[in-house]
């Protein structure tokens, strides 16, 4: 199932996309798209649902995040080793941990607002993870059984707050609007193999990123269970796997560092095999 939230921020409500890629009203059914909702008895008998019978939504709402009041937005850095290089870090011998603030959420379509003062904002298409049952010192062998299903997730970085202010990397994570996710949430069964996903990224219609999550130096089931070992992952939690080689800070022009970030009119254009796209317009900051 591709499962949704869809209309005005704050007032959103459940939904799924059927087969046909068209917008069905769950609204009658669950109340919304989180917490207990995404136990796999529950996800087993949406999945059995005729899809015919929901309300058909008109139009083009605006989607949300799919993901209903989430408790916890855990990131990890550095996980792909072309990005560790491209960054000038060396490669983590154990998962690097941080946390966006669940205020950064938002919808796949939102605008992307630069912060205050920024002058270092980047882009990051990462796969996202969404717990379904509560995971506390999971093993490898468990993780992936603890997953509700996957999204397409930007961690927009401000870099000189994150690498440049001290501290830990956090404070430049968790700007407002910096952790759009979505289109939709695809459960677990949709993808049998978390490993063979393409992901990209554009910028103003120019490939920037172009990965593959083979390529990461931690798998999902590692990630989760190695999580698990500080804190107890519960449903509606997302954790979101880090990004491929391709971010501003990177970028090199013949052969020397040419950082570029974003500025207001920039487009964003990213996506992930199977689990949707996402559209951000950059816009400045505004009280």
């Amino acid at each position: 199932m591709k499962l949704v939230r869809f209309g005005p921020w704050g007032q959103e409500k459940p939904g799924l996309i059927d087969a046909e890629g068209r917008l069905r009203d769950l609204s009658a059914v669950v109340p919304d798209i989180g917490g207990a909702v995404l136990a796999p008895a529950v996800l087993a008998r949406l999945c059995r649902l005729d899809a015919q019978r929901l309300p058909w939504v008109r139009g083009r709402p605006r989607l949300g995040c799919p993901v209903a009041q989430v408790g916890k937005f855990i990131a990890i850095g550095l996980n792909y080793a072309d990005h560790a290089a491209e960054a000038g870090m060396p490669l983590p011998t154990e998962p690097v941990v941080f946390m966006k603030a669940t205020s950064c959420i938002q919808g796949p379509n939102d605008p992307v607002m630069l912060p205050k003062g920024s002058k270092k904002t980047d882009w990051e298409v990462e796969l996202g993870v969404v717990i379904g049952t509560r995971a506390r010192y999971v093993t490898q062998k468990e993780a992936l059984a603890h997953v509700a299903g996957y999204c397409v997730v930007n961690d927009v970085s401000e870099r000189a707050f994150q690498l440049e202010r001290g501290g830990t990397w956090d404070k430049g994570k968790g700007c407002d609007t910096f952790g759009p996710v979505g289109p939709w949430l695809v459960t677990r069964d949709e993808v049998p193999n978390p490993q063979r996903l393409g992901l990209w990224l554009e910028l103003n219609g120019e490939r920037m990123q172009s990965g593959n999550t083979r390529t990461m130096v931690f798998g999902v089931a590692k990630l989760i269970s190695y999580v698990s070992q500080f804190m107890t992952l519960e449903p509606g939690d997302i954790l979101t796997t880090g990004t491929p080689p391709g971010v501003g800070m990177g970028q090199r022009r013949d052969g020397k560092p040419a950082p570029r970030f974003l500025k207001p009119g920039d487009v964003l254009r990213l996506g992930i095999d199977g689990l949707g796209e996402q559209q951000q317009a950059v816009i400045p900051f505004a009280r």
